[in-house]
């Protein structure tokens, strides 16, 4: 009888030593899903972190770039690419003339100087000195005249002696008896100080003679309305409703300007005062990225990559 009490005594310890071990063995499993779910939100929550701050990396603010006309459409259409690519950004873009945009990059009223010439062509030499050169492309120059004009070609001495004053009628280089309308660009554009460096041989053009019109459009406009008019314009703006005269036999192609055949051209810059950052920076690596490279083409400009001489 004894025998068969301590049996069963040793039964029960037995038993209570298996409960106790699988409740053991539940609240370890218990601890390592809450340790695991605490890690799978720690995961989540670097993820998220992660996230923010790619998102916050993204470029944002507010720029401007303002001056030469001549480089206006390809800035303008590159600079709604950009925005559209970078919602938060804001790039402002004006025109005013070469001159202006050096002044104003100088002075620190704007992020970004456009110019068709280089920085101390118009600028101090310790002003200049203070902005940092970024060529975008190069653009040519033509001489442009009405439509309706019967000639199709001057000799850069005729052109010297248009804007000079020295010819004042179609009739004395080939044409009708009409009288020659001068349209100028004003002191301060870059367009108007490459062709009188490339195409004038540095001569200054006659004063009181000619028109003077602020913006490369305007000059276009003019010139489509102006009976017997001529002046000159970025090929990014010659279009049907003007006409484009050769130099010396020698038609402004990009073929002719990338192998020097043709004179008139120049680099198009985008100044900035010191190194850029931030937004400035952003958007000039993308005005030389091979998306807006289709559209310098596009628009009438050239590559520098596809340039075989340089100044």
């Amino acid at each position: 009888m004894l025998r068969r009490k301590k049996g069963f005594l040793s039964a029960i310890a037995v038993f209570i030593i298996v409960i106790m071990t699988l409740v053991g063995c539940g609240k370890q499993s218990a601890y390592q899903n809450e340790n695991s779910g605490s890690e799978n939100q720690s995961q989540s929550q670097n993820q998220n972190s992660s996230q923010s701050s790619s998102q916050s990396s993204e470029v944002s603010g507010s720029i401007t770039a303002a001056g030469s006309s001549a480089l206006l459409p390809l800035v303008e259409q590159a600079a709604s690419q950009f925005m559209s690519k970078n919602p938060n950004a804001k790039i402002n873009v004006q025109a005013g003339g070469s001159g202006t945009g050096l002044k104003l990059v100088s002075e620190g009223t704007v992020e970004i100087g456009n110019s068709d010439i280089f920085a101390e062509e118009k600028l101090d030499a310790d002003k200049a000195k203070e902005l940092v050169d970024h060529k975008v492309c190069v653009v040519g120059f033509a001489t442009v005249v009405n439509p309706n004009i019967k000639v199709d070609n001057l000799t850069k001495q005729q052109l010297i002696d248009i804007f000079t004053g020295k010819i004042t009628n179609w009739k004395q280089v080939g044409g009708d008896d009409q009288k020659i309308v001068i349209l100028n660009r004003p002191t301060s554009s870059g367009t108007r100080a490459t062709f009188k460096k490339y195409a004038l041989d540095g001569q200054e053009e006659a004063q009181g003679i000619a028109l003077t019109e602020e913006s490369s459009g305007a000059i276009k406009k003019a010139i489509a309305d102006t009976p017997g008019s001529i002046s000159y314009l970025a090929l990014s703006y010659v279009d049907s409703s003007v006409k484009a005269l050769k130099l010396d036999g020698v038609e402004p192609t990009a073929e002719n300007i990338t192998s020097g055949k043709y004179p008139i051209w120049s680099y198009e810059h985008m100044y900035t005062k010191g190194e850029p950052t931030g937004l400035t920076k952003a958007f000039l690596d993308y005005m030389v990225s091979d998306e807006v490279k289709s559209l310098v083409a596009e628009l009438g400009y050239i590559p520098i990559s596809d340039m075989k001489v340089s100044r």
